[in-house]
């Protein structure tokens, strides 16, 4: 039996979606290091009306980022499905990847969002705050269930409280997450 397509986000405010969000739990994409703690997204509105990703995570003790852009999948739809194309390796970005951002739920107040991509295979759950109600995060669960996730693979973002500023501790410059990440740990 086939899969029904995932219900978006229509209308999605851009403004009001631009700022920083902070991974409360995920289905991770295999590119994410496996032991992120304090992972982070900072989305910022460039003039050509693509966003500038910037995604961050502290993994054994070092901060690594990597930066892309996003773009409506189909600029005159008014779902909420996006493309976004990071360089890989990051030390190194020569290769593009592209992978899809659809919005499959968020508040009135653009203070949490579920996040997800038509293959089912990767799931974000993300908050303004480092911390998520237990009761909206369970919402959140259901949300992803009735769209034909499996939530038993999602796992908790630890973060800390406050958060690690973006200049704080050392820095992966070597993309050794990256590599891990490829070989699955």
């Amino acid at each position: 039996m086939a899969k029904k397509e995932m219900e978006v986000v229509k209308g999605l405010d851009l403004e009001k979606y631009m700022g920083r969000w902070y991974e409360i739990a995920s289905v991770p994409s295999r590119n994410q290091p496996k032991n992120g703690v304090n992972t982070r997204a900072n989305y910022s509105l460039n003039e050509d009306g693509t966003v500038k990703v910037v995604n961050e995570t502290w993994s054994d003790g070092k901060r690594s980022s990597i930066e892309g852009v996003a773009y409506k999948a189909d600029p005159s739809s008014q779902e909420a499905k996006f493309k976004v194309k990071f360089y890989l390796p990051p030390f190194l970005p020569i290769i593009p990847v592209v992978g899809n951002y659809w919005v499959l739920y968020i508040d009135g107040d653009y203070q949490y969002v579920l996040v997800g991509e038509p293959s089912r295979k990767n799931l974000w759950i993300l908050c303004r705050n480092t911390q998520l109600n237990e009761a909206i995060y369970n919402e959140l669960l259901q949300k992803a269930k009735d769209e034909g996730y499996d939530v038993t693979k999602l796992h908790k973002t630890p973060q800390s409280e406050p958060p690690p500023e973006t200049d704080e501790g050392p820095k992966d410059t070597k993309g050794i997450w990256w590599f891990k990440s490829i070989l699955g740990k």
